[in-house]
């Protein structure tokens, strides 16, 4: 991967965050007008998985050539944020309750049974199946359950020996379940646009029209609402019950188009990259830096949003409250991000301590 396709996975990868929690604050609930379309974030979210699978097929490929040391580096960069976020939730929406407990005793968020919602989150069994089990406000954390599943089946098909593979593929879906295993396309994708060699092959010409190209094609799915259509098509298909039990992956069909547009995006960007040499040189060292943040900005977001609409008076009706509401609640995460950032590294470390002890002990953990 070069340094300049590199800067722009980065760059999409922060630009999806922000969009998640632009789209957050959208919400009826705490801004009176619509500025952002509802799919927004969701769409955003199908930018993440296309990139996870790309850059985790990239670092199995060339950094992380076991099994310890692929899970290793998994652990500590989930737990990393993961762990704070679970412990934050609650406060903040503690905090928030004080303020206004109207606004948290609608929709927004659920405390009853908090031993399973925090066991839960801590085991990223939330979406197993048909279940869908919400950590207090933080209805984002959905897809760190997902990626979690995906990170396992990588793994096992990368590092589990041949013989035994494909009964540990089966036993792992089954585990996983058909809500969580819809989307899993979107990330193999990802691993494809990587590992296809035909992919580096194209001319210029085609790295540019596949790169515009996609753009329009970004563009006219939101501002037309693709998925919306499509999903009304889906319920039709499936029936109300199990399209609403299909929780986050009920939208699979417009998110498998998406996947395709956004496919070609990356495929045109990589063979043009180089064109903007200058541009990145200029402007890397910032991309890179706000980019460590993203993880941190879309887990973080929520609890912290919904705080910051009860503590700040406002006006709803105004541009000015919505912007506000963002900003505060984006220095916010930001701050914390500093912090957890900071711990990724130290939990690597030590996870790889543990590692090494198990694997003297037994060849499983080598």
């Amino acid at each position: 991967m070069t340094r300049h396709f590199s800067l722009y996975l980065d760059l999409l990868r922060l630009t999806a965050a922000l969009a998640v929690l632009f789209s957050h604050a959208n919400m009826r609930s705490l801004i009176a007008t619509n500025i952002l379309p509802q799919s927004f974030g969701h769409n955003a979210v199908i930018v993440f998985f296309l990139l996870s699978g790309y850059v985790i097929a990239f670092v199995a490929d060339t950094k992380e050539n076991t099994a310890r040391e692929y899970w290793v580096s998994r652990f500590a960069r989930i737990y990393s944020v993961a762990l704070p976020a679970i412990l934050i939730t609650p406060l903040f929406d503690w905090a928030g309750s004080q303020i206004d407990p109207s606004f948290y005793a609608g929709s927004i968020t659920t405390h009853d049974y908090w031993w399973i919602r925090i066991a839960a989150s801590l085991t990223f069994t939330n979406e197993l199946w048909l279940v869908s089990i919400m950590p207090f406000s933080n209805s984002a954390y959905w897809s760190l359950c997902y990626e979690m599943a995906y990170y396992l089946l990588f793994s096992i098909w990368c590092f589990a020996p041949a013989r035994l593979r494909w009964l540990w593929l089966s036993l792992a879906c089954l585990l996983i379940g058909p809500k969580i295993l819809l989307l899993a396309p979107i990330w193999l994708f990802g691993v494809v646009l990587y590992r296809n060699q035909r992919g580096y092959a194209i001319t210029e010409p085609t790295g540019w029209l596949l790169w515009i190209g996609s753009l329009v094609g970004i563009v006219l799915y939101q501002w037309m609402d693709v998925v919306k259509h499509l999903s009304t098509l889906t319920e039709q298909v499936l029936g109300t019950w199990l399209y609403t039990q299909l929780h986050f992956s009920k939208h699979f069909v417009g998110d498998y188009l998406l996947a395709l547009i956004i496919g070609a995006n990356f495929l045109g960007f990589r063979r043009i990259a180089s064109r903007f040499a200058a541009l990145f040189t200029a402007i890397g060292p910032a991309i890179r830096k706000a980019s460590t943040y993203t993880f941190s900005i879309y887990l973080f977001h929520l609890p912290i949003l919904f705080f910051f609409n009860v503590a700040i008076e406002g006006d709803r009706q105004q541009l000015s409250y919505y912007l506000t509401v963002v900003s505060a609640t984006l220095v916010t995460t930001v701050m914390l991000g500093t912090i957890t950032e900071q711990q990724k590294d130290r939990l690597k470390r030590w996870l790889a301590g543990r590692a090494h002890a198990l694997g003297t002990i037994s060849p499983m953990f080598k």
